[in-house]
C-alpha cells in the first residue's frame, strides 16, 4: 500500500515539474532582449581623475548585456507627464525627460538645483514595469550620487512605495541605505531590471555628481506592456 501511494506521489510530482517547465518555456518564448539605439558618446573625453572605491563600478568599455522583456513591451514613459521637486529648472523643461531625445547635447538636458532632487513620471495607469533605462547627464563622464529609483501607487509617494535601485550607501538622501553601486554616466545610461513591479508612478532621485552639485536629467525610459 505504501509503495502504491509513493508511486502516485512520484507521478504527481513529475507531472507538476513537467507542467512548470512547459509554462516557463512558453514564457521565455514570448520574450526577447531589449533593443535600444544608443546615443553617441560624449566628445569631451575621459577625465584622468575618475573616482574609485569599493562602491564604484569600473568605467564600461561596451554596452551592457540587455535583459529579456516581453515582446509586446514598449517605452510607456514616452510623452508622459513629468513632475519634479525643482519646479523651475535652471535650464530645460521637464517634458524633455520623456521626449525620446538623449544625445550628449546641452539642449537635451534639464538642469536642476543642488541637493537631493527628484523627477517623477505619471504612467497614467498601473503597469508591470520590466526595465527602466536612465540617463542623468552623459555630456561628461561623471559619477552621479544617490541615484535612487522608486515606484508608488500615488503621486505623493505615500502608498505602496518600493525601491528598485539605490546606490546611496550612506543614506545621505534619507531614503534608506542602498546596496547598488555608483556608476559612470555614459551613452549606455543605467539599465535597471524592475522585475515586473506594478506601479503607476516612478521617481528618479539624485544628489549631484563628482563634478557638480547640480542635478541633471536627460531621459527616462520605462519598458512595460501597455495597459489595456
Amino acid at each position: 500500500m505504501i509503495q502504491k501511494h509513493f508511486g502516485r506521489y512520484l507521478l504527481a510530482t513529475t507531472l507538476s515539474a513537467s507542467l512548470t517547465l512547459a509554462i516557463a518555456t512558453a514564457a521565455d518564448a514570448d520574450k526577447a532582449p531589449l533593443t535600444i539605439k544608443w546615443p553617441m558618446p560624449t566628445l569631451k573625453g575621459t577625465p584622468d581623475d575618475l573616482p574609485t572605491g569599493p562602491n564604484v563600478e569600473k568605467l564600461p568599455e561596451k554596452a551592457p548585456a540587455m535583459p529579456a522583456i516581453s515582446k509586446g513591451a514598449v517605452n510607456v514613459a514616452k510623452g508622459k507627464k513629468v513632475n519634479a521637486s525643482d519646479k523651475n529648472p535652471i535650464s530645460g523643461s521637464l517634458d524633455m525627460i520623456t521626449d525620446g531625445l538623449r544625445e550628449a547635447y546641452d539642449d537635451q538636458v534639464v538642469e536642476m538645483r543642488k541637493g537631493t532632487q527628484w523627477v517623477q513620471i505619471d504612467l497614467e495607469s498601473e503597469h508591470e514595469i520590466q526595465v527602466v533605462v536612465l540617463w542623468n547627464d552623459h555630456r561628461w563622464i561623471q559619477l552621479y550620487r544617490d541615484v535612487i529609483l522608486q515606484v508608488a501607487d500615488d503621486a505623493d509617494f505615500t502608498k505602496n512605495v518600493r525601491t528598485v535601485y539605490n546606490n546611496d550607501t550612506d543614506n545621505s538622501s534619507g531614503l534608506g541605505i542602498g546596496t547598488d553601486k555608483e556608476y559612470f554616466e555614459t551613452q549606455w545610461g543605467r539599465v535597471v531590471e524592475a522585475k515586473g513591479v506594478k506601479a503607476r508612478y516612478l521617481r528618479s532621485y539624485s544628489k549631484g555628481s563628482n563634478q557638480s552639485a547640480l542635478n541633471c536629467r536627460q531621459e527616462i525610459e520605462v519598458y512595460a506592456v501597455p495597459a489595456k
